[in-house]
């Protein structure tokens, strides 16, 4: 057993504990090993059990999850992987989880949700091992929803650490091809696990007159348009859903809708979003890949690419046609990633001029968009 993964569930229904706990051992690589129905029974198995990751219910008797998890991740970070609802609350409560620090979550159905659970068990046993090789911080006091201090009853005394890797070298920059350089730059991000928060970061960085931003984070239906809503209320820039037919232009950023392929072509002289419902590329839903080759083919150099944290390939062959179309493309650091994965295959295919930690990204964006001839200030 010592070298499967440990997993503790906590929710409140016996019937999801039951079905998470088969669900986790039928696997051969991980166990579960303790479950509980709320935080204070939680708080001893976590501490009895070393647990390498929890799944978590947002909604819970005694303090909610979102309490949990902020507690939990100030005194003992651990990769939790949230147990969501398919409702627009639910929408909002996870993405608050993954700002607290949630690696991941699942989105359970609201009816039917024993058989819906056995058809997402693919899907949370993925989940579970990526969770397991995740980097996971401890979170400050500052953006937790309740008082903070280790007197929680709830995880008072127990204690974790922090994992970091060192930073990838830099991939070789070469300058990009012969074809004119306009000031049509168009700023193309592609993500994962982890990326709701990378990609408000960086988004929150720019000014109001920043160049288009178009963007796949892989997330399924139901929860995009609240990611988007959220973006907008912080940013300076304009962020919403793309919609099918609608002009790309400077000062938003066009997010994939959850369930849709995004992809960007030319009407005129005119950028424009095109939303459809084409298959799964590389098993995603919208797919990176399919966004990153439409930008090669329609943006060539006025591309600006970037690899954010997440699981998996998916964008890396797409993010080289992009490169060979003489865009330029920057990879998030593997010390600042939550997974890296999909920025280290993008630099594996050679995709990549360079890997900055995820705080210098949208800085060098906007050196490079000034270096075009198109002056913006952060």
């Amino acid at each position: 057993m010592t070298n499967k993964i440990k997993v503790v569930v906590v929710d409140d229904s016996a019937l999801v504990r039951s079905l998470l706990t088969e669900i986790i051992n039928k696997q051969p690589d991980m166990v579960c090993v303790g479950a509980a129905s709320d935080p204070l029974m939680a708080r001893e198995i976590i501490r009895e059990r070393d647990p390498d990751v929890i799944t978590l219910d947002v909604e819970m008797p005694k303090m909610d999850g979102l309490e949990f998890l902020s507690r939990l991740m100030r005194l003992r970070p651990t990769p939790v992987v949230m147990v969501s609802t398919l409702t627009e609350q639910g929408a909002e409560t996870t993405l608050r989880a993954l700002e607290l620090g949630a690696v991941d979550f699942v989105a359970k159905p609201r009816i039917g949700v024993a058989s819906g659970l056995q058809q997402l068990a693919d899907d949370i046993v993925e989940k579970i091992r990526i969770a397991a090789r995740a980097r996971v911080r401890r979170l400050s006091a500052a953006p937790a929803p309740t008082p903070t201090g280790s007197s929680s009853p709830a995880l008072r005394g127990i204690t974790g650490h922090t994992a970091s890797s060192p930073p990838a070298a830099p991939a070789p920059a070469t300058a990009p091809s012969g074809v004119r350089l306009s000031t049509e730059k168009v700023i193309c991000i592609g993500a994962s696990t982890g990326g709701t928060e990378a990609i408000k970061e960086i988004l929150m960085e720019f000014p109001p007159d920043a160049p288009a931003v178009v963007i796949t984070q892989h997330m399924p239906p139901g929860f995009t348009a609240s990611f988007a809503a959220r973006l907008d209320s912080l940013c300076r820039i304009r962020v919403a859903e793309a919609r099918d037919g609608e002009r790309i232009l400077p000062g938003h950023a066009y997010i994939a809708p959850g369930g849709k392929q995004f992809s960007i072509a030319r009407s005129g002289a005119n950028y424009v979003a095109v939303v459809d419902d084409s298959p799964p590329v590389n098993r995603h839903k919208p797919s990176v890949e399919v966004l990153f080759r439409s930008c090669a083919r329609v943006l060539g150099p006025n591309a600006i690419g970037v690899m954010l944290t997440g699981m998996g390939a998916d964008g890396a062959e797409a993010m080289k046609e992009m490169r060979d179309a003489g865009a330029y493309n920057i990879a998030q650091d593997e010390a600042s990633c939550v997974v890296f994965g999909m920025p280290k295959m993008a630099i594996q295919a050679g995709a990549v001029h360079e890997v900055l930690p995820l705080k210098q990204i949208a800085r060098a964006i906007m050196e490079r968009v000034a270096a075009a001839g198109v002056r913006h200030r952060i």
